[in-house]
């Protein structure tokens, strides 16, 4: 995807314009819904951590797939790592 180059203060119409802002507003939203229908299912926490490592793996993974960067030893140790210290900290909450 080319950069965009996003609309200044001084013309804030022109930002109707711009459609990776328009998803990333959207996929934000959605994200908060799910995180709230999350947290009515589960407690605080539990969702918030498990969530959160969600995130960072999902992120880790997409910006392989997505992004073409290379995916190193250490970034599948820290992933581990997180992912194990999140089951600790929510396996007495349980």
């Amino acid at each position: 995807m080319p950069p965009r180059k996003f609309p200044s203060l001084a013309d804030p119409l022109a930002s109707l314009s711009n459609w990776p802002f328009w998803l990333g507003l959207a996929l934000y939203g959605g994200a908060f819904l799910f995180y709230a229908a999350a947290l009515a299912v589960f407690p605080l926490n539990i969702a918030h951590p498990v969530l959160t490592t969600g995130a960072v793996a999902a992120v880790a993974v997409l910006s392989v797939l997505v992004f073409n960067e290379t995916f190193h030893w250490t970034t599948i140790a820290g992933v581990v790592l997180v992912i194990v210290g999140v089951a600790l900290i929510t396996s007495k909450a349980a």
